[in-house]
């Protein structure tokens, strides 16, 4: 849905996805929720120098072209708006990624790197960093990815003085293209899917009940910083989690070669030595459900 008022008119452009549509055919439509963002918006261009006034500082934001509506929701509000009550915040809250651990690093600070099966991991042998074994079938302890939340303020606020109850997160949605990968514990307890929508991305709601998933961050002190954690401030909660690979990607070549990358890359191995595989680049978005805030993590499947 778009809101158009750059020409004085208010226009409401609203179109209806694949399951919208599918759901007016059932006659079960019926909208219960709706969220705002602000996608288009570059806050950058608010100049609090303007030479006419403040009554130009916004100007610039204002007069910002808005998208119409469309329909791939894949693409749609990476940037909800929220509202919290309390007009005394200097710092909202945010995820990051943790990289700050040997088996939570990205593989050469690029990407996570999924493995589709379990011969391609017996090529590579042991998981280098960044590197997750994907197929199920190895028994050993593998990388995960982190993922922090908190308030980031660079040490304005000693992480000692604790995050406050309403803006710690304690449900995340992790979205993954279910044709390529599940998402798992690191202990490798299969998430519950939530929903898969018209596009074939499945929603994995976690909540702090779901301790394999999400639990609190207990290192609150100052000096972690930096060497253990990643945000610089009081801190919230952690979401951490494992991938693996689909049936399709573990069983055969199809979908490399139909949405794969064309050629082939490199794995490094933990020996020095090289493995040749075919990949699949892809988008894992991770967002928090309280606070609206979403990451995007670029992972990897590969095959030889």
């Amino acid at each position: 849905m778009g809101f158009l008022d750059n020409s004085g008119d208010i226009i409401l452009d609203a179109v209806l996805t694949d399951t919208g549509r599918h759901r007016m055919a059932q006659g079960n439509f019926k909208i219960v929720k709706f969220a705002f963002g602000d996608d288009e918006i570059d806050y950058t261009t608010y100049n609090k120098n303007h030479p006419s006034g403040s009554a130009f500082f916004d100007l610039e934001t204002l007069q910002a072209p808005i998208l119409e509506a469309f329909t791939n929701n894949t693409s749609l509000l990476k940037s909800k708006l929220i509202t919290i009550p309390r007009t005394n915040l200097l710092y909202l809250p945010r995820l990051k990624v943790n990289n700050l651990h040997t088996n939570t690093k990205q593989y050469n600070s690029l990407n996570y790197v999924v493995t589709a099966d379990k011969s391609t991991e017996d090529s590579i042998a042991q998981a280098p960093q960044g590197v997750i074994f994907g197929s199920g079938d190895r028994g050993e302890a593998e990388n995960k990815i982190r993922v922090d939340q908190g308030l980031d303020t660079a040490g304005e606020i000693a992480p000692e003085s604790g995050i406050p109850p309403d803006l710690k997160e304690t449900q995340y949605i992790i979205e993954i293209d279910n044709r390529l990968g599940r998402i798992v514990s690191t202990n490798g307890v299969a998430a519950n899917v939530s929903f898969i929508d018209d596009d074939n991305i499945a929603s994995y709601f976690l909540g702090s009940s779901d301790v394999d998933f999400v639990t609190d961050i207990l290192d609150n002190r100052s000096e972690a910083t930096n060497q253990t954690e990643i945000i610089n401030g009081p801190r919230g909660t952690k979401l951490e989690f494992k991938i693996r690979s689909s049936i399709d990607l573990k069983a055969g070549t199809f979908l490399f070669t139909q949405i794969g990358a064309s050629g082939t890359t490199t794995i490094t191995t933990v020996a020095g030595g090289t493995v040749t595989v075919s990949y699949i680049d892809t988008i894992v978005k991770v967002s928090g459900v309280t606070t609206g805030y979403r990451i995007d993590l670029p992972v990897r499947f590969v095959r030889e």
